[in-house]
């Protein structure tokens, strides 16, 4: 890890990252993102990578989004909606951002939604997509670069149908992203849900519901435990004994921000997802390539939302000359999703959520002893959530 590295994983709550390149008296104002993640506790993994994505996109433009000097303003949430709140008041009033952007979790993105949207600032998630947003709660000013939470778990209900497992366990923890995730995966899966486990958000010891689920033996378990969550829970579920006995399907749960630590113990494990570091595209080679470069770890699904989301933002600075006063025109140039995505396909729908494919991916030992997760099939082609028809813009 080298000393930059640390140096970040370090902070623990406001970092102003200038990445603007010098400019003289007379140039414009730069362009003011404020970027929300979650960069401390077990779940830090996921907003280290989502942040780490962006500013390696940044940094690959010259530090210019649309050509403009651009200042990042990188706040910790600490997975904290009331901390979150507080910060992303500060950004808007204090350090008046054009943009926010980032969030990780959908408790902190439903807390900061009202103020931000609420002031008519631009919004752009790089990872949480709670259902509420995606359906009549929609705004103009909100664009995702990730999914509806709903639809990494469809893919999983979709593929346990179609494997014919009758009788599953389903397990999230009890805040908005896990409900989404069990909607998600029963909206594909016709069979028994056996039961419907919650558990609180952060727990880390899973020993009385893998005894639930060992006394209920389903055809399998299909589980939402991101961060430090999903670490714990994959290595219980092995000492358990129940590895090779009881599928286990999931979603941001094994993924290259868990792998590193779980390691052998996820190897074979199935995930639903919209992006795998194998997907065959140029855009995805070069930036995994440069992440790994940059980072020393194989980029996750986080890492990549969080360079679409910088790379979306360039796109719509260019189409509207760098400005993001006029509101109007910066939607709808960020509503014509304006670059090439790593994923290959990629549409803005009338929700600002993006129609992407949909694959299930398996985690594997690389030959250069990293692990990481790769496409094992496509399950759903330029798909929209299932909440876009209900919004209506206003």
């Amino acid at each position: 890890m080298s000393p930059t590295r640390k140096c970040l994983l370090a902070t623990a709550s406001a970092v102003v990252m200038s990445v603007a390149a010098a400019v003289t008296p007379a140039a414009a104002d730069p362009v003011k993102i404020g970027f929300v993640s979650t960069l401390s506790g077990p779940s830090a993994p996921l907003g280290i990578h989502m942040r780490d994505g962006f500013m390696l996109a940044v940094k690959e433009l010259g530090g210019k989004l649309g050509g403009q000097p651009t200042e990042v303003i990188v706040v910790d949430d600490e997975l904290k909606p009331d901390v979150a709140v507080t910060k992303v008041r500060a950004l808007l009033d204090r350090d008046k951002v054009d943009l926010v952007a980032g969030v990780v979790f959908s408790n902190v993105m439903m807390a900061i939604a009202k103020p931000v949207l609420d002031s008519q600032t631009f919004l752009i998630s790089g990872n949480a997509g709670p259902s509420p947003l995606a359906g009549k709660g929609c705004s103009p000013f909100y664009f995702s670069t990730s999914y509806q939470n709903d639809q990494n778990h469809e893919v999983m209900g979709k593929y346990a149908q179609d494997r014919g497992f009758k009788r599953v366990v389903l397990m999230t923890p009890n805040y908005q992203a896990g409900k989404d995730s069990m909607a998600g995966f029963k909206r594909h899966f016709k069979g028994e849900v056996v039961d419907e486990i919650f558990t609180q958000l952060g727990q880390l010891d899973f020993s009385a519901e893998l005894a639930k689920i060992a006394a209920a033996n389903p055809d399998a378990l299909f589980t939402f435990m991101p961060g430090g969550m999903g670490v714990n829970l994959t290595k219980q579920f092995a000492q358990a004994g129940l590895a090779g006995k009881i599928p286990f399907l999931s979603a941001f749960t094994v993924d290259e921000t868990t792998l590193p630590a779980t390691q052998d113990a996820a190897v074979g494990l199935l995930s639903g997802a919209e992006w795998a570091p194998s997907i065959d595209t140029a855009e995805n080679k070069a930036f995994v390539t440069a992440y790994e470069k940059e980072y020393g770890v194989v980029p996750s699904l986080y890492a990549a939302q969080g360079y679409d989301a910088a790379k979306l933002i360039d796109g719509a600075l260019k189409t509207t000359g760098g400005k993001v006063a006029d509101k109007q025109a910066f939607r709808q140039a960020l509503a014509a999703a304006p670059f090439k995505s790593v994923r290959g396909d990629f549409k803005i729908g009338r929700n600002g959520f993006p129609i992407q494919d949909f694959y299930v991916v398996k985690a594997v030992k690389r030959p250069d002893g990293k692990f990481a997760t790769e496409v094992v099939e496509k399950v759903f082609d330029d798909a929209a959530d299932a909440y876009a028809a209900e919004c209506v813009m206003k």
